[in-house]
């Protein structure tokens, strides 16, 4: 009740980002629901269904990883001052966001089960109804214990992940006190580079072996790729986002070499301290378009292979736009950290014109270093796909 009555109250901005979730959630939803139709449709067991459950796992976890970041900018859930007194804790705050994400998540599963039904043609009564009961196999009853099985997955996986994110720590003697109520302290030198490295090149790796199942499965013109694709993206998008925090922390670091001026030891700084924030999100953003990149290879004369059939165009675009988000949300997360630091220079009469020089430099480097990246993992990915 607490949470809903917070969200009734929520700044719009807040309420907009939530609705996000719910959209995407829903999106997931109806992929799933998807799948699940054409499964129970089949007459005898083909590894075609199970293969594009597999392929959902992508948009699913694309849409948890949005909601986490919504989580965590949300800022009912933040630690204030009085709160403890009243019974709200960093362990109920933690809870509340948990809550608040699994009523997100659930508002978007159940608008997917009631427009896959509608379409299907089972809740007559609307516009439209049934208009798509051909490729949603209408035919064939839906088992309602595996629809609302599947239905619960985003909800579960978004509240599980915002909890696990979100989750009090405790500061060690000695150690530097932690920014905000995830976790994180300022300017942490952020590990995982090098397993990051590793993963990507196994992902890269594994998409060449499975390169030649690819290119039989689109000359026999089949519609699913071999799962050793989707694993190898999978691994190489891991691969990537453990190596972003690792990749922006020494952007920063190389900012600050040699002789810095006043911009870049500002720049350099906002960088180290913000490449927990933005380096995850952006490795993922960079897995993703190198996907898309690599995905050209087969598109040609648009024979190339359809994971989720006739809605392979809505996958992809969920996957997109909730990593695109997630990377806002990241962005607008750490600006705010950095309002205090910020006032704090422009009382001591910084000029305004050096913070947005600094602003201006960090894109600059973030994108001078992202998009050869972005391009390298695509083009390694795709080489065995034109051979």
């Amino acid at each position: 009740m607490l949470a809903l009555r917070l969200t009734r109250g929520s700044h719009p901005l807040v309420l907009l980002r939530r609705l996000m979730v719910a959209a995407a959630s829903a999106g997931v939803g109806f992929l799933l629901l998807c799948t699940l139709a054409e499964a129970a449709a089949q007459t005898e067991p083909t590894p075609g269904p199970l293969l594009r459950l597999l392929w959902c796992l992508v948009p699913l976890a694309a849409t948890v990883h949005l909601a986490v970041a919504v989580a965590r900018t949300d800022p009912s859930t933040r630690p204030r001052p009085g709160l403890s007194a009243v019974g709200l804790g960093p362990v109920r705050l933690t809870a509340l966001a948990a809550v608040s994400t699994a009523v997100s998540c659930t508002l978007g599963s159940m608008v997917a089960l009631l427009v896959f039904l509608h379409l299907r043609g089972d809740l007559t009564g609307l516009p439209i109804d049934g208009a798509a009961a051909e490729q949603l196999s209408a035919g064939a009853p839906l088992p309602l214990g595996a629809a609302l099985t599947l239905l619960s997955l985003v909800p579960l996986a978004g509240a599980g992940a915002a909890a696990l994110a979100l989750r009090p720590r405790r500061t060690k003697p000695g150690e530097e006190a932690e920014d905000g109520h995830d976790g994180r302290r300022s300017g942490a030198a952020p590990g995982g580079l090098p397993w990051g490295v590793a993963l990507t090149a196994a992902g890269i790796a594994v998409e060449a072996y499975a390169g030649e199942g690819v290119l039989g499965a689109v000359a026999g013109g089949a519609g699913d790729p071999p799962a050793g694709v989707l694993l190898g993206w999978t691994l190489t998008a891991l691969g990537l986002a453990m190596a972003g925090p690792g990749i922006v922390h020494l952007c920063g670091r190389v900012v600050q070499a040699v002789r810095p001026g006043a911009v870049r030891l500002l720049a350099g700084r906002a960088l180290m301290d913000d490449a927990a924030r933005i380096g995850r999100p952006l490795g993922v953003v960079c897995a993703v378009a190198s996907a898309l990149i690599a995905a050209a290879a087969l598109s040609g004369g648009g024979q190339g292979p359809r994971p989720f059939g006739e809605l392979t165009g809505l996958g992809a675009t969920l996957v997109l736009a909730c990593t695109a988000a997630t990377l806002l949300t990241s962005a607008l997360e750490a600006k705010h950290t950095r309002e205090a630091r910020q006032t704090g220079l422009l009382d001591l009469g910084t000029p305004v014109s050096f913070l947005r020089a600094s602003v201006v430099l960090r894109t600059v480097v973030l994108l001078a270093v992202f998009a050869p990246l972005t391009w390298a993992v695509a083009e390694l990915a795709a080489l065995p796909l034109r051979r």
